[in-house]
């Protein structure tokens, strides 16, 4: 079944040939979380690829990587990569899944994935503005804001996509604009403008940018705070050598008897 075409593909790639480098700060976040990342890992990876709309910005972090766009089909070779990085861009594909999926099948056995994408708490307040104002302007409300997932739901997206040992965690990047005006500015400047199907596609009213400027909620400097959420998904391709869960009542010990004899050893050492 195709999935729904929540995003207009075309309308992106416009929106983001407009990006200027200068503003893709959380790309370069990305970039960051990345490399902390790997330096953690004890694997010397020799054959990774990189997914990204913005491949100027990942070249030469990783020798000899292949870089390829986030196309709804990736160009990569099943079973050809040891480590393959998401990065930025799965909040706007109509399957993510499938994207995931494509993932798993360039990775080799025991290859490791590395997805960061942005979550469900992205633009709680700028998103809330908007749609009070265009509501009190016009009676009705539109789609400008792309629904993004929350953590839990796209950690479960790793299970359903044959990854192991999966893991999903986030961090928040708060930035401070002079108003909510300047966000919408820079949020074009990053190639992040609405691009969904379903769209509008007349200019927004004056009236509802200037009302949702005045419902979003400024600091005591009079500036106001954009809340971007970054989530972060790991996980590795099959193999016979990884850890696997133990199976439901194949435990020796029951967790009460050894926390019990936790609490017996530490009585015994502290006497």
């Amino acid at each position: 079944m195709t999935p729904p075409q929540l995003v207009d593909r075309p309308a992106l790639a416009r929106n983001r040939r407009r990006a200027r480098p200068n503003a893709l700060f959380l790309h370069d976040e990305a970039v960051t979380e990345v490399q902390e990342r790997l330096a953690a890992v004890n694997r010397q990876f020799t054959k990774p690829a990189i997914v990204t709309p913005f491949a100027e910005i990942w070249a030469g972090v990783l020798p000899d990587a292949k870089i390829v766009p986030d196309d709804e089909m990736l160009n990569l070779v099943p079973g050809a990569h040891d480590l393959v990085i998401h990065a930025m861009a799965l909040h706007w594909a109509n399957d993510p899944v499938g994207q995931l999926v494509q993932c798993r099948r360039a990775l080799s056995p025991d290859g490791l994935f590395i997805g960061l994408t942005l979550g469900g708490q992205t633009l709680v307040a700028l998103r809330a503005a908007l749609a009070e104002a265009e509501v009190a302007q016009t009676g009705g409300l539109s789609p400008r804001v792309l629904p993004m997932g929350e953590i839990r739901d796209l950690g479960a997206l790793l299970q359903r996509a044959g990854l192991n040992l999966p893991v999903a965690d986030s961090f928040t990047r708060r930035v401070s604009y002079r108003d909510a005006l300047h966000l919408m500015a820079d949020l074009r400047a990053m190639g992040e403008a609405n691009a969904m199907t379903e769209r509008s596609r007349r200019f927004t009213r004056r009236r509802i940018l200037q009302d949702a400027a005045q419902r979003y909620e400024t600091g005591a400097d009079g500036r106001i705070e954009a809340q971007f959420e970054v989530i972060c998904l790991t996980g590795w391709s099959p193999h016979e050598s990884q850890q696997k869960p133990l199976r439901p009542g194949s435990a020796v010990q029951r967790l009460e008897d050894a926390l019990n004899a936790a609490r017996t050893g530490a009585t015994k050492n502290d006497s």
